[in-house]
């Protein structure tokens, strides 16, 4: 899906370019979990096959009456499913540690070998998550991190949290939708509510009639357009613009990323042979009321190849090749 961006909208609207792209993400519905009792979810194999793939989670979780009057839990709902996480990720461990110690089978007691390093790493893991710890608090060194990644655990992955709620809770939020929120803001988990059946069909709207309804519910904008950029955000990703008259782009790159890594992005050859950058935030572009105002205005500077790129930086990349 195409992430919204308010400010690729204004330099395509000042640009007139003959193509505009946005940034964009992948959603995958990973196969739904089946109540087993009162307080734990189950999930199939597909689930947790789907969801090691990806790169972040976003966890819906009711908050509503269902067809049966069964009142929303939210927070034990959430707390199940991180169960359920912890309980795969557990046992992915476990079976990783089971075949390497196969491989220590003969090997002299207290010989270092590639095999027992890992183990002592898994186990590490292990007693962090069967102590209900983060595995994100776990100091690891570089070779130790490249090792972890290869493992895709559930738990080390950027979640968000959607709470799905019945219309009347989009204005008025109930004190449970109110507590959920809380519950997790002292988690530090990003959390956003949305109504789906409200979703569905505004998605079916006009645009201005999609407007119109909005308005009506005193709503700035559809709820999917919250959280496609909260699921950007918790992917680590940032968005850098470049004007032309062919195309006016949002390009994506990981926060933290430099310049020569965002003339990477556009093009190798522009990282191969980068001289300069010149960059203008956005909002001193918008300001300023265009590139060329903003560049007249002392706005736009020159900067190297290691200038870390901020989200919303217009970047006109001077490269030779």
């Amino acid at each position: 899906v195409q992430v919204p961006d308010r400010r690729l909208d204004y330099l395509a609207a000042k640009y007139q370019p003959k193509k505009v792209t946005h940034a964009s993400i992948e959603f995958v519905d990973g196969a739904g979990g089946v109540a087993r009792d009162g307080t734990r979810v189950s999930f199939g194999s597909d689930f947790f096959s789907d969801v090691r793939q990806v790169d972040a989670l976003a966890h819906v979780v009711r908050g509503f009456c269902n067809a049966q009057g069964d009142p929303p839990s939210p927070i034990k709902d959430l707390q199940a499913l991180s169960d359920e996480l912890v309980l795969a990720d557990l046992q992915l461990i476990e079976t990783r540690m089971q075949r390497l110690e196969k491989q220590l089978h003969g090997v002299k007691k207290g010989t270092v070998t590639p095999a027992s390093i890992e183990i002592a790493l898994l186990q590490r893991l292990k007693d962090t998550l069967e102590n209900s710890m983060s595995l994100a608090d776990v100091e690891l060194s570089h070779d130790e991190e490249r090792m972890v990644r290869g493992y895709d655990l559930l738990t080390l992955k950027p979640c968000i949290v959607v709470l799905n709620v019945s219309e009347d809770e989009i204005t008025n939020p109930s004190n449970q939708t109110l507590g959920f929120r809380e519950y997790c803001q002292t988690k530090g988990i990003p959390e956003i509510e949305l109504c789906a059946e409200l979703e569905k069909e505004i998605s079916e709207f006009s645009d201005e009639e999609e407007a119109e309804l909005l308005s009506s519910l005193g709503i700035a904008e559809p709820a999917r357009n919250r959280l496609i950029r909260e699921c950007y955000k918790a992917l680590g990703l940032i968005s850098f613009f470049t004007i032309s008259e062919p195309e006016v782009r949002a390009w994506t790159i990981r926060a933290g990323s430099r310049a020569i890594d965002a003339a990477a992005a556009i093009h190798s050859d522009m990282a191969r042979g980068f001289i300069r950058a010149e960059v203008g935030s956005f909002d001193d572009v918008e300001a300023a009321g265009g590139w060329e105002e903003a560049k007249r205005a002392g706005r736009v500077h020159l900067q190297g190849k290691d200038y870390v790129v901020q989200d919303g930086d217009v970047i006109y990349i001077r490269f030779h090749v």
